[in-house]
């Protein structure tokens, strides 16, 4: 077998894992990590406990879906530039199609109280997800005393405070602090970065550019990829965060749809696996309406590949630099604290979602028997999601 049979193989391999997530990762991007901590690192090795962490604060403190660029930046790591696309891809279309041919259903989509039936032990589930990545992800980067400090404090600030701007904030404060506690003097090496401007060229050339067309050109098409794309660039973390300028524009102010039709789209999100910004489809196909059905079809794809777009071109610019950046001295000290600081994010994230769900004796019962599955390895993910659906079905 030559070299690039080896190489298909591998990438086939990989890709069928980041399926095998995508089928597996509801909710939001905390939700999401559990399920990569158990595919990714647990079972297939593709990175260490550390090396996920790593990401997932670097992708914290990058504007775009952080679990979505968490995963791109897996695939980078494992095969370049043309894998991490392929990851996105494999990540995100499939449940882009389904929003697309949601934008179709009005009739389907008003009975939603079915939809929350069978997706009522979803929450919990996701939970039990969470709580083993933190248990996993905290035994690798609590080592001493003053990490589980910092572990403590990231996980007290972000659950008093829930602002989309505190996690950059707690997330740097802990590298500062781990910088000052390490008393070291020559922290600060030289390395030769050599980044690849043209991403970030042609990040702010999409910026740039869809803002003047959408200024001088009066076409709906233009004008979804426009606002699409500077919803990918505005957020940090997940979806959620855009969520409210998402429906300022395009229910308020544009009247693409009522408000109605925008919550139960995003209603139907929550209980679909991959990317919360796959709502995205489903508000370009809506706000598309009124012309024939391949425009209501090009309004989605162009808003799903719109509010994506930004985040890629950042991964693909930032994670080679990151990669050399962690050989400064300096930077890899930091990361004790900002590592420390995520497993505290981490932690946290279980808390608040276990109290949105509520305490209920068969919350409580799921989210205990998931996290059980997963410690066990006995029961792979998706067959656990699917029992969960099937129990909210039939009780």
């Amino acid at each position: 077998m030559d070299q690039k049979d080896v190489k298909r193989i591998k990438w086939g391999s990989f890709l069928k894992d980041v399926f095998i997530c995508s089928l597996g990762a509801y909710g939001g991007p905390e939700a999401h990590y559990g399920v990569f901590t158990d595919q990714m690192v647990t079972k297939k090795k593709y990175i260490t406990e550390e090396e996920l962490v790593e990401l997932i604060a670097l992708t914290g403190i990058l504007p775009g879906p952080s679990s979505t660029q968490t995963l791109v930046a897996i695939g980078y790591k494992v095969g370049g530039p043309l894998l991490a696309l392929l990851t996105m891809l494999v990540w995100s279309v499939p449940v882009l199609l389904l929003m697309t041919a949601l934008s179709f259903s009005g009739e389907f989509l008003e009975a939603m109280n079915l939809s929350e039936d069978v997706f009522r032990y979803v929450g919990p589930m996701a939970v039990g997800f969470i709580v083993v990545a933190a248990y996993r992800i905290g035994t690798k980067v609590v080592k001493d005393r003053f990490t589980l400090i910092l572990l403590i404090f990231g996980a007290a600030v972000t659950y008093f405070v829930r602002a989309p701007w505190i996690y950059p904030v707690v997330l740097i404060a802990g590298g500062v602090a781990a910088i000052k506690a390490s008393g070291e003097k020559s922290l600060w090496n030289h390395v030769k970065l050599n980044p690849q401007w043209v991403y970030i060229i042609a990040f702010s050339a999409f910026a740039a550019g869809s803002i003047a067309l959408h200024i001088f050109m009066d076409n709906r098409i233009v004008n979804l990829f426009e606002s699409f794309y500077r919803y990918g660039y505005l957020v940090i973390g997940g979806g959620q965060v855009v969520v409210p300028l998402m429906y300022s524009e395009l229910v308020e102010i544009n009247q693409y749809m009522t408000s109605k039709e925008f919550l139960t789209g995003f209603g139907l999100v929550q209980g679909l696996p991959g990317p919360m910004f796959s709502f995205s489809a489903y508000a370009g196909g809506m706000a598309a309406r009124g012309g024939s059905a391949l425009t209501q079809i090009t309004g989605a794809m162009v808003s799903g590949i719109a509010i994506f777009l930004p985040g890629l071109l950042l991964i693909y610019f930032v994670y080679p630099i990151w990669e050399k950046l962690k050989q400064i001295r300096g930077i890899k000290v930091s990361l004790k604290g900002i590592t420390a600081v995520a497993g505290g994010l981490i932690t946290v994230s279980a808390i608040i979602l276990m109290q949105k769900n509520g305490f209920s004796v068969e919350n409580i019962l799921v989210t205990a028997v998931t996290a059980l599955l997963l410690m066990t390895k006995k029961i792979p993910a998706p067959f656990i999601v699917l029992i969960v659906l099937a129990a909210g079905f039939w009780v």
